[in-house]
């Protein structure tokens, strides 16, 4: 059985987390167990275009997280948690936070996946657009001139297995010519 399936099947058709009946798909709630299912949610489009920060987040929308808390599928629980942490700041998601229960290692996966008190995402996106993760592959887009090493590495060169510079979103790392050096994210492009 497939995840779409499963999660079909768990939810009854409905959203996990608004009991929309409308579109749903599969949200996977990072960090990922590779559990299958058990670490997706099935949600509406709505949820899901909020939690994936592609529209702004409405707190009028999350009440309904007052019912999700109580749901027995652990990533409902989890995507639930930090969602009222992020809506802490109206008022009434405190209430829902302190009748919440987590057993110890939903709440460790909760908030392995949220960020520290004035922390800001830090996303790497390449030439399109695209989000970067550490380990991708990508091609450069036009020749670069590499400082110290006396090369230039050509456009359409592939980087294999980048790493991310954790405190610089405009900038990856990864080998070119036997060289480690860093490039510029508006100068790769993500391969499959």
């Amino acid at each position: 059985m497939n995840i779409e399936s499963e999660l079909a099947k768990r939810s009854n058709g409905v959203c996990e987390l608004c009991a929309s009946n409308g579109s749903l798909a599969g949200y996977e709630v990072e960090p990922s167990a590779s559990r299958g299912g058990d670490d997706y949610v099935h949600a509406c489009n709505t949820c899901l275009d909020q939690l994936n920060e592609n529209s702004p987040v409405d707190a009028n929308h999350w009440r309904c997280l007052n019912d999700a808390i109580w749901s027995e599928v652990e990533a409902v629980k989890v995507v639930s948690y930090r969602m009222l942490h992020q809506l802490s700041s109206a008022g009434w998601p405190a209430n829902l936070i302190e009748m919440m229960y987590l057993e110890e290692s939903t709440l460790k996966w909760a908030k392995a996946g949220m960020l520290a008190e004035g922390e800001t995402a830090v996303k790497h996106v390449d030439s399109n657009g695209t989000i970067l993760k550490a380990g991708d592959n990508v091609v450069l887009i036009k020749d670069l001139v590499v400082k110290g090493a006396n090369f230039t590495a050509k456009r359409g060169t592939a980087v294999r297995g980048i790493s991310l510079v954790h405190d610089n979103d405009q900038q990856v790392e990864g080998r070119v010519n036997g060289q480690h050096i860093v490039i510029l994210n508006q100068y790769v492009k993500l391969t499959q």
